[in-house]
């Protein structure tokens, strides 16, 4: 396992927030919106804990729409969804997995564990990470 330290000076690690985007929503645009803002919740106490926190929505879902994807799971959607957070893993420390039950936020944990990536499970275990930071 890579350690969970950066050779940064400021010893920050880029983490990959891996949540529920599609699963258990229907495919509902607002329950989806609304995982996208849960595994958001996430992303200022890592920043404040000293990390740099990515939701591999804010990259996929603005490219999915500029390949013109018009439905979920089509071509343009697939094309990029999970290709692009298995991209952005590559470059990531860790992954904070959250949230309920997801296939694709297990996969993300499944290949940060191959490629020897930390997974962390609850903010209390990131390093840096101070309790009053929690998300709301």
């Amino acid at each position: 396992m890579r350690r969970v330290t950066t050779d940064s000076p400021s010893g920050a690690l880029m983490i990959l927030i891996a949540g529920p985007y599609r699963s258990g929503t229907g495919d509902d645009p607002v329950k989806m919106a609304a995982n996208v803002r849960a595994m958001e919740e996430y992303a200022l106490p890592l920043f404040r804990a000293g990390h740099i926190p990515i939701v591999g929505e804010w990259l996929a879902l603005p490219l999915v729409g500029l390949a013109g994807s018009r439905a979920l799971g089509d071509a343009a959607f697939t094309e990029i969804f999970h290709p692009i957070a298995e991209r952005l893993l590559a470059r990531c420390d860790a992954v904070l997995r959250v949230g309920g039950p997801s296939a694709g936020a297990d996969q993300m944990v499944s290949s940060a564990r191959a490629h020897g990536l930390h997974v962390f499970h609850r903010l209390e275990e990131v390093p840096g990470f101070v309790t009053e930071i929690r998300p709301t």
